[in-house]
């Protein structure tokens, strides 16, 4: 498999181009894809940040031809090119707002708000709108119904689980999203991180039966540490991570914990939380 490369567009189907922004880190990988979708009109799905140079690169990719730009969700490293790239092109940004939890794009306005099941045509090609919260309570997905290829933004990413941070990321909202997943026709999904996955619904029950497994290893935590704080239980419900890894793996085991407070598993008292009896 290559080495995805930022800024160099490289065809991944047909109509299809992955454009990779400049800003690979330990919670983008090899940086924020966003996918140049069509063959005479255009659209954009998530345009990435608005970092000058992968603007330009979008720019320069789509010309005069750019129709819509189709944004999964708000995080910093998805929507906030929308917004330079509709003043260039004059095409329409698509998407969800939700409410600002400090991690949101605040100057994301779409100019056509998506709920689940709406379609967007564009030249011979139709996007519907899955809706799939979880990561976070706007985001959506978008099936390529002729190719049945499903753009996943950060509800499934290629090599790495996404993180889950409360409020706006919600533990049972995303396991029922990924169990959605299930039942559609798909022949791949192409993540808003990595590489394309050609096998949708066997990574969905992967990505199923992980948290599955971090959820027990939370509850046996809670077993042998409990009444514990984050901190405390983090260092063995995550033991199998780098300690590099604690900050964004604190929120994802507050989701956790969160999840099984809601189905009467687990209590909170201050900030340290426990088996219920």
């Amino acid at each position: 498999m290559e080495n995805i490369v930022p800024g160099v567009p490289v065809a991944i189907g047909p109509g299809v181009v992955r454009l990779t922004a400049p800003n690979p880190g330990v919670m983008t990988g090899p940086g924020t894809n966003s996918y140049i979708v069509g063959t005479r009109d255009l659209a954009v799905i998530d345009p990435g940040p608005a970092i000058d140079s992968h603007v330009d690169a979008l720019r320069n990719a789509v010309g005069n031809r750019l129709k819509w730009i189709l944004c999964t969700h708000t995080h910093l490293d998805h929507s906030p090119a929308a917004a330079a790239l509709k003043r260039a092109t004059g095409a329409r940004i698509a998407g969800m707002p939700t409410d600002q939890d400090g991690r949101q794009d605040g100057e994301f306005i779409p100019d056509l708000v998506l709920g689940d099941g709406d379609r967007v045509p564009v030249e011979g090609m139709t996007f519907r709108a899955v809706f799939t919260p979880g990561h976070v309570a706007n985001h959506l997905c978008y099936l390529l119904e002729e190719q049945k290829l499903l753009f996943t933004g950060d509800h499934v990413m290629q090599g790495s689980t996404v993180v889950i941070s409360p409020p706006g990321g919600d533990m049972q909202a995303y396991l029922a999203s990924l169990e959605k997943l299930l039942a559609l026709d798909l022949a791949a999904f192409a993540p808003g991180h990595g590489h394309l996955i050609h096998t949708p619904h066997d990574e969905a029950r992967r990505l199923l039966a992980h948290r599955m497994k971090r959820e027990q290893k939370v509850v046996d935590a809670l077993e042998r540490n409990g009444p514990a704080t984050l901190d405390e239980l983090v260092v063995v419900a995550y033991d199998d991570v780098s300690e590099k890894l604690y900050g964004p793996a604190k929120r994802s085991l507050h989701a956790h914990l969160i999840k099984l407070e809601r189905e009467g598993r687990a209590t909170v008292s201050g900030e340290r939380w426990s088996l219920k009896d």
